[in-house]
């Protein structure tokens, strides 16, 4: 196999589905609850370092070897007194929440994990440690998965089924996709909608989390300063979601909280208000992920898909072969270059094939124009067209001609060519007959290069139209 590559850059594209969330909701709103104190790296945990992230000291560096006593007390205050808060606010509105409970931290938060599962939140992992991932070996960090589930179910009682490393590696999603127990997997960002991604011979449903509707940025540069910043943030973030739910497009908004950070008096304050703001509209689902995983999946099973980038050679040869006429090495170019998920669509092989095509010399592009049949020429009165050329010449009605059109036509045709050394090829399916008439008088006055120009892209837009049949057409 040449290069593929690996990220999805397509996505759902111009036109992403109507999830049909329940009650004809416009929006579905998420809350998660990120569970990290007591999780986080110190010593007392057997890590070789103190906590440098997400806190109220920004710019905060590891300590090797040593303690961090302001740290710790900070991360301490999101377990005695955040979680409180932010517990009242969602129990009092009465408003489900996801929890993404780092395992370690949960097993040290009794109190919590008590209160957490008589509101009826639910219990997501968020791994074993709140730590740094990306150097981890492989095997070191599917032994940590495996550890976090197995102390996740003797917490509280039943494993979980949602999963979201944090401060992920390369191999976090695939590793829990393998695990095969998960209802869904959050570690992207990348879109506005749960999706199907396949890993090996399953589907592993991605509900995408987010960093920008998140209390972290009270800890980043160039992030929320007051309570008012990010209730606004919220606020427009709802709005403009809720608008493409109004014009027929419903997506999903998640909020991302920390106990040590959302759960100070100052930005609880913003929490609540916004819970005020969003349960005085209509049509809004709010929901857990895990309900949102089990509508999805109810309403957006996987399907089996047509995947160009993962064909063999003689594969993808024999799907594509034919859109260029005569000509399957187009095909065999296009196969050869650097493939990837967006490609699987017909845009994405449109774009492989066009690019072949253009990359190909001058002599071998106008051996795919001379390719092409006259239109209404001897090879269909002979029935000698290919299946694709026969069909198109008939939408334009070229099969069913007049005696002074099919003069017309061969005059024409004798004179373009005699002009320009190859057939006149048109797109027909965007025309009538006396437009393609029209055309040829037009491009007669044309110079050689303009001319090539033009049969070249009236080539690529033929094969559009092929392209456009042939993912019409079911797997």
């Amino acid at each position: 196999m040449p290069k593929r590559y690996e990220r999805n850059m397509g996505g759902y594209g111009a036109n992403p589905p109507d999830p049909r969330w329940p009650g004809g909701a416009r929006i579905a709103v998420n809350f998660v609850v990120n569970y990290e104190e007591g999780g986080e790296n110190c010593l007392l945990h057997g890590d070789s370092y103190s906590e440098a992230f997400l806190s109220e000291i920004v710019g905060a560096a590891n300590w090797p070897g040593q303690r961090h006593w302001n740290m710790e007390s900070i991360y301490e205050y999101g377990a005695r007194a955040g979680f409180w808060r932010l517990h009242r606010i969602f129990t009092r509105h009465q408003v489900p929440v996801t929890v993404y409970g780092v395992a370690s931290a949960l097993a040290r938060s009794p109190e919590q994990v008590m209160a957490m599962q008589q509101a009826g939140w639910e219990m997501a992992s968020h791994g074993l440690k709140w730590i740094e991932f990306k150097d981890m070996p492989e095997e070191e960090e599917r032994a940590q998965m495996m550890e976090a589930i197995r102390l996740h179910a003797e917490v509280t009682g039943e494993r979980p089924r949602g999963w979201y490393t944090g401060r992920a590696s390369m191999n976090s999603v695939p590793l829990a996709a393998a695990e095969g127990g998960f209802d869904y997997v959050a570690d992207t960002y990348d879109d506005d909608l749960p999706y199907w991604k396949r890993f090996g011979d399953r589907d592993q449903l991605i509900i995408p989390y987010t960093l920008d509707a998140n209390d972290m940025r009270f800890a980043s540069a160039q992030g929320f300063n007051t309570g008012e910043h990010f209730f606004q943030y919220l606020k427009d973030t709802f709005e403009g979601l809720y608008a493409e739910g109004v014009a027929g497009s419903p997506k999903m908004m998640t909020v991302g909280l920390h106990c040590r950070l959302a759960g100070r008096p100052g930005r609880a304050e913003a929490v609540r208000r916004f819970l005020d703001y969003i349960r005085a509209r209509d049509h809004v689902w709010i929901a857990t992920r895990a309900q949102i995983a089990a509508h999805w999946a109810a309403e957006h099973p996987p399907v089996a898909a047509r995947r160009p980038s993962e064909m063999a050679r003689e594969d993808f040869v024999a799907a594509f072969g034919g859109i260029y006429e005569h000509s399957p090495w187009i095909a065999e170019r296009a196969w050869g270059l650097e493939l990837g998920p967006a490609h699987d669509s017909l845009a994405g092989v449109h774009m492989a094939l066009a690019r072949a095509f253009r990359a190909a010399g001058r002599e071998e592009r106008l051996g795919v124009l001379n390719a092409h049949p006259d239109l209404a020429g001897k090879l269909a009165a002979a029935k000698r067209l290919t299946a694709e050329s026969t069909a198109e010449q008939a939408s334009a009605g070229l099969d069913a001609l007049t005696d002074d059109e099919r003069t017309a036509f061969e005059e024409m045709n004798a004179a373009y060519t005699a002009r320009f050394g190859f057939p006149f090829i048109i797109a027909v399916r965007d025309h009538a007959k006396a437009s393609i008439l029209e055309a040829f008088r037009r491009r007669l006055s044309h110079d050689a290069e303009t001319e090539l120009a033009e049969a070249c892209r009236q080539v690529e837009r033929i094969a559009y139209l092929r392209l456009t049949d042939l993912f019409k057409t079911p797997n």
